[in-house]
């Protein structure tokens, strides 16, 4: 199984980031999808969450201003970040969760992708 995340870059606060992930290599169904960051010195966390059928959940410093979405045809999940803060610089990593038979089978993670917001 292979996550290939993209989109990170450089980006002044205010800006706005488009983060992809695409999951392949697998004939597994695709459960949950995640995405989480881990900032200089801090531990990782959970970013932005969505199911397979959907519903989502944030991180409450990212309400309003990120959203998670997915493409279940092509095994992919985006995360649409607006209004940038400087505070938002990370590593963000991509997460994967495969069912097998409806029951949960495994996790994978990406390789991560940099995030840096200047002020």
């Amino acid at each position: 199984v292979q996550l290939q995340a993209s989109g990170g870059g450089l980006v002044q606060a205010g800006g706005s980031l488009r983060l992809s992930c695409t999951a392949s290599g697998s004939s597994l169904s695709i459960n949950g999808m995640g995405w989480y960051r881990r900032a200089p010195g801090k531990q990782r966390e959970l970013v932005a969450a969505i199911t397979s059928g959907g519903s989502t959940n944030y991180k409450d410093s990212v309400k309003g201003r990120f959203t998670i979405s997915r493409d279940n045809g092509k095994n992919t999940m985006y995360l649409q970040m607006n209004s940038l803060k400087p505070e938002d610089t990370a590593v963000y990593y991509c997460n994967v969760d495969y069912f097998r038979n409806g029951r949960y089978d495994n996790t994978y993670w990406g390789q991560g992708t940099l995030v840096t917001v200047s002020s």
